[in-house]
């Protein structure tokens, strides 16, 4: 059973499912949005399951939230505290377009 679960969090999302995925993510800060639209770029064609699990918990946060995590002010706590979401977060970070400010 374990193998299966694996086996699905490493599919590759299917294009109507990545077209939802798209549309969840649309944010109210330009900031994250940058983020996320880079992110989209570059990742677009090996985002899974196990990244959509992620990618949907970070987009539960606050437009604020959001962006502490990604401008590495705070790191994920609690129940953001799981594998996918990091992973994630390496990735969004990764692909950012914005520099965090240094001092």
């Amino acid at each position: 059973m374990q193998a299966d679960a694996l086996h699905d969090a490493s599919a590759l999302l299917d294009p109507r499912a990545l077209s939802k995925l798209h549309w969840r993510c649309r944010r109210g800060l330009l900031e994250n949005d940058l983020f996320i639209e880079q992110f989209f770029l570059r990742h677009e064609s090996e985002i899974t399951q196990f990244h959509a699990i992620g990618l949907t918990a970070l987009m539960d946060l606050a437009d604020n939230d959001l962006l502490d995590l990604l401008l590495r002010r705070k790191e994920p706590t609690g129940s953001l505290d799981q594998p996918a979401v990091h992973t994630v977060l390496d990735m969004l970070r990764q692909s950012g377009a914005i520099a965090c400010p240094q001092g």
